[in-house]
């Protein structure tokens, strides 16, 4: 599991998807969001300006981040 430090209230998640390293670029993790190959919180995504907050799951690939203040 990854975790994701916030430095604000929250992150949105196509740049949660960059800075887990899950994507390579902005282009990459909004196709793989349209796509529906995101979830959040057990439930599929396909806002890739999704705000998550403390204590949100993010699953894609088989990796899961955990997004913390």
């Amino acid at each position: 599991m990854k975790v994701i430090k916030l430095k604000d209230d929250y992150i949105k998640l196509g740049q949660a998807l960059k800075a887990a390293g899950c994507v390579g670029s902005g282009v990459e993790s909004k196709i793989v969001i349209k796509e529906g190959q995101v979830t959040v919180n057990g439930e599929v995504e396909y806002q890739r300006g999704k705000k998550l907050h403390d204590g949100d799951v993010v699953t894609f690939d088989g990796e899961t981040i955990k997004i913390e203040k």
